[in-house]
């Protein structure tokens, strides 16, 4: 396993859980330990600050940034750092999830955040577009990524 633990999981709130345990999963399997943290946006707005300011200082490579709803919390993360933000749209019963993608998605120029799709596939994909960037400095993840996009085609490929 590559052993990294460079991954901040940020979600607006502990019923996310549901859905970002799948992420968390994901970068288990690839060797990757992450920190889960629960901040809100718009509840705990200098905590959340806080954090994402501090979190490059900290050893954070990547944060993951999951809400629902008025999902703002990967745009102020993104705000008030340089490091790479993921953003992971939460399912909502009223909308499908479709009001949190499109507050995670439609950023102002100058605070980018990378979007995922809505809810569990979206976690997946963030845990390993995560992997991916941290791959480009380390060879061993490199290869087990290698070796999950092997297993994935596999899996089609089978008859």
């Amino acid at each position: 396993m590559a052993k990294v633990k460079k991954v901040a999981i940020m979600m607006g709130s502990r019923s996310d859980m549901e859905v970002m345990g799948n992420c968390t999963d994901t970068l288990k399997s690839f060797g990757i330990e992450a920190d889960v943290k629960v901040l809100s946006a718009h509840r705990t707005p200098k905590q959340t600050i806080a954090f994402a300011g501090k979190a490059r200082k900290r050893g954070y490579k990547i944060i993951i940034a999951a809400a629902g709803g008025a999902a703002h919390l990967a745009g102020v993360v993104s705000a008030h750092t340089t490091l790479p933000v993921i953003g992971v749209p939460i399912d909502t019963k009223l909308l499908a999830g479709i009001d949190s993608l499109f507050s995670t998605v439609q950023m102002p120029a100058g605070i980018p955040v990378a979007c995922m799709a809505i809810g569990k596939a979206g976690a997946i994909n963030a845990a390993i577009f995560a992997a991916e960037i941290l791959a480009l400095n380390n060879k061993s993840l490199k290869v087990i990524l290698d070796k999950h996009k092997k297993k994935l085609a596999d899996s089609v490929l089978k008859k």
